[in-house]
């Protein structure tokens, strides 16, 4: 199926031609539409694709109180379909023919015949029935390898791309600030070096597969009073800079995200969806971002129903549109019929229509949905399969590194001949591999007739296929008060030589979960009666291997500390069963780093590893806010020796000088340790490099990380760590609200994690004061070198 021309005097129309810029393209086309025709461009419509493959839900207002019916809404064009594939199970093949179809009308219906710009869900796999189910974004994080994220995101961005889809909304940016939140499960973590360099991996595979990713959620989301969702946020315009911003800033510039979507959040009283400084004045004119910011589901309209800061619907319209909103998602609202009256009696300015015209447009003609020719249904849509062997592949392979093992005392890996017993009411639960937002829990639980249309294997399969004899007992349920099969679990536990007690999660949305969008916590204690079950199984005497497969870090406090050994697994994809008991019984060497720290006390408010020294222990408070293990942490099954720490002066030679070398505020310096394994196996060390500024003008967290590297080595190899670093990673938002680069002393510490610093190494930044901005280096550069049998590294 192709498209005509459209309006045009010559052989073919200025905006279809493909030798002109997308810029000028989009003018050309602009100056042709009417003011509805331009307006319909700016929104997306919600509609599920047919199961039969003939064309859109035929009932697709039945989800939409009140939107018009499908011939209305598409008769001047259409800017977005919303969610084809993630509404309802259908078949990717006959998914892919419904949407073409509906393209067809769509392009048949409108005088330019300008197809829709299809977005989807695409945070663990595209969100698609049948689509693989990667781990959840903090399982990315304990990976500590933007390569392989970048890897997974490219399967994920090709997938959606064969299936006609041409947007991805994701990756979530936000930095995790309060764990009580729901949606923690959907970010990288707490530091936004490690947010940053993660999720600019991200977008870096999906967009190199001709998607276009979206950032979310631009910007304080995760930061709302009492982790509760949508709930205001208190924070100060220097929190805002310094720890939330950057990771958007290296996705933008690193990554080549060419789309944005809104927080709800509402920073100091203003929506985000209404501030003008924060989506113009820093994302478009001081950072330069010239895609598209579409808006966060509803979140327009919510300026009138939640913010109270607009009296009407079209009120709400001018305000997003003001502050720089393109698009409004996920389905036509304000941006409506009331939008065009509102133009029209002069109440919205036409130019700022004209404005998110531009960028929808330009982006249009990017995607090649401007072009003569332009076919709907992909080729070889017979042959599309969304879950392959190479896709499973990585997803494990990413499982496997997410693992975190945080104590042990030797019982693991399990030991052959011994008898297992397996507890929890996570363990027999494949779902309780998945986050919110895959397809199986986030759509697919509302249609349970479909079944899960994945091989999903739990981790009680995949351990009984490593471990003969296998016992379970599941001990009580996620959630509820019933404890009545805690007395069942102890004499499984007692009967045994070891107990694998597997507790965590259900991932849902609002409300029909325990993590996931909705679903915020009061406090970090394990849901339901779990943590009763814990003790009453540590009781028993038994060593205890407790494998925590959750959403968010809960507290493990003094009770739990007899157990033998501790793992930590947040929702491992639908290959996490495989990796967790490969872990567990020493197929694979743990690798994974903690993304957030693990907290020790449940009740008191969640802090992260950033903070300046009052945020830690004080003689002033009784409350000790020390984490039971620190952002960073993670263990594995051999032993890594440390030395040999050195800045490097010229030709790369150890620097032996006792002062503290200079550091010119505009330069950059090397830093370099060897690590050696000197243990009987192979494994991975995760090299962390951390910043102390101890004298600032403003309070500064004690550490913070700016860089790290995966460092894989075989029983008795050692290799040259060696990092550049930017003067400019050292910057920070100084008092007059400028970010700076401040002459002083301070240290960078290689360390095992946040709270295991290995070796310190004094500097002294010199030089005046030095203002940066949003094109200051935002990387230390790395460089891994094998060490010789003679002790020098081959370069």
């Amino acid at each position: 199926m192709s498209v005509d021309s459209g309006p045009s005097s010559g052989a073919i129309a200025d905006w279809r031609d493909p030798q002109l810029l997308p810029a000028e393209r989009a003018e050309a086309l602009l100056a042709l539409m009417s003011l509805e025709e331009k307006i319909a461009q700016l929104v997306g419509v919600w509609v599920g694709a047919e199961a039969s493959g003939e064309g859109v839900a035929p009932h697709q207002s039945d989800m939409i109180d009140g939107t018009p019916s499908w011939p209305v809404l598409i008769q001047h064009g259409l800017g977005q379909l919303t969610r084809p594939f993630g509404t309802a199970p259908v078949d990717p093949v006959l998914g892919a023919r419904s949407l073409a179809a509906s393209q067809a009308q769509i392009v048949a219906a409108s005088r330019f015949g300008i197809p829709a710009q299809v977005h989807e869900e695409c945070l663990t796999g595209f969100a698609a029935w049948r689509a693989t189910v990667y781990p959840t974004p903090l399982s990315w994080g304990a990976c500590f390898d933007p390569e392989l994220v970048e890897e997974m995101a490219g399967r994920i961005g090709r997938s959606m791309r064969a299936a006609g889809v041409h947007q991805g909304l994701a990756p979530v940016l936000d930095v995790t600030r309060d764990y009580r939140w729901g949606r923690t499960e959907e970010t990288i973590g707490e530091d936004p070096y490690l947010v940053g360099t993660t999720g600019a991996a991200y977008v870096r595979g999906l967009e190199r597969a001709g998607i276009v990713a979206t950032l979310k959620h631009f910007a304080g989301y995760s930061a709302s009073r009492g982790g509760r969702n949508l709930a205001p946020v208190a924070m100060g315009r220097r929190e805002l800079a310094d720890v939330i911003l950057p990771p958007f800033e290296m996705a933008l510039r690193l990554g080549g995200a060419r789309s944005v979507m809104n927080s709800y959040a509402e920073i100091d009283g203003v929506p985000v969806a209404a501030d003008e400084e924060l989506l113009t004045g820093l994302l478009r004119v001081r950072w330069g971002f010239a895609g598209t910011v579409v808006a966060d589901y509803f979140s327009v309209r919510f300026l009138q129903t939640l913010h109270g800061v607009a009296g009407r619907g079209e009120d709400a319209a001018r305000l997003a549109l003001r502050a720089g909103i393109d698009v409004e998602l996920p389905t036509v609202d304000t941006f409506g019929p009331e939008l065009v009256a509102a133009v029209r009696a002069g109440a919205v300015d036409e130019a700022l229509i004209d404005r998110a015209v531009r960028r929808v447009l330009r982006q249009k003609a990017e995607l090649g949905l401007l072009d003569e020719g332009w076919q709907a249904l992909p080729p070889e849509v017979d042959q599309l399969r969304l879950d392959d062997e190479a896709s499973r592949e990585v997803a494990v392979r990413l499982a496997r590194q997410a693992v975190v093992l945080l104590r042990n005392d030797g019982v693991l890996p399990l030991a052959a001949g011994r008898r297992i017993a397996l507890v929890g009411p996570v363990a027999d639960d494949p779902t309780a591999l998945l986050g919110c937002y895959s397809f199986p829990n986030h759509v697919g639980v509302q249609h349970p007739g479909h079944g899960i249309g994945l091989d999903l294997p739990s981790l009680r399969a995949e351990l009984a296929d490593l471990v003969p004899g296998l016992t379970y007992v599941p001990g009580c349920a996620v959630t509820g008060e019933d404890t009545s099969g805690i007395a069942a679990a102890v004499a499984a536990a007692t009967e045994a030589d070891v107990c694998v007690l597997a507790v965590g999660d259900r991932a849902g949305m609002f409300g029909r979960g325990t993590s996931g969008e909705g679903c915020d916590a009061a406090d970090l204690r394990l849901p339901g009666v779990q943590a009763e079950l814990v003790r009453a199984v540590l009781a028993t005497g038994t060593p205890v291997v407790l494998v925590l497969m959750t959403g968010r870090p809960y507290a493990l406090g003094a009770e739990f500390d007899a157990a033998a050994a501790v793992v930590q697994a947040f929702f491992l994809g639908q290959r996490g069963g495989q990796a967790l008991a490969e872990v567990l019984t020493g197929l694979v060497d743990p690798s994974g780093r903690l993304p957030v720290s693990i907290p020790r006390d449940a009740g008191g408010l969640p802090g992260t590893y950033l903070t300046p020294p009052l945020g830690r222990r004080t003689e002033v408070s009784s409350v000790d806010p020390t984490p039971a293990y620190p952002f960073g942490h993670g263990l594995g099954y051999t032993t890594f020796e440390w030395s040999d720490a050195a800045l490097l002066g010229p030709a790369d030679q150890p620097r032996t000088d006792p002062e503290p070398a200079e550091w010119a505020v505009d330069g950059e310096v090397s830093a370099r340790i060897t690590v050696r394994n000197t243990g009987s196996r192979g494994g991975t060390e995760v090299v962390q490099l951390y910043l102390h500024d101890p004298v600032a003008q403003t309070t500064r967290p004690v550490v913070r990380l700016i860089g790290y590297a995966r460092v894989p080595l075989a029983a008795g190899a050692a290799a040259e760590v060696t990092f550049r670093v930017p003067a400019e990673l050292t910057s920070f938002t100084g008092l007059r609200g400028r970010r700076i680069v401040e002459p002083g002393e301070v240290e960078l510490r290689f360390g095992r994690s946040s709270g295991d610093p290995v070796a310190r190494l004094a500097l002294r930044l010199t030089g005046a004061e030095r203002e940066v901005d949003h094109h200051r280096e935002l990387l230390s550069e790395v460089r891994v070198a094998p060490v010789g049998q003679h002790g020098q590294a081959e370069r």
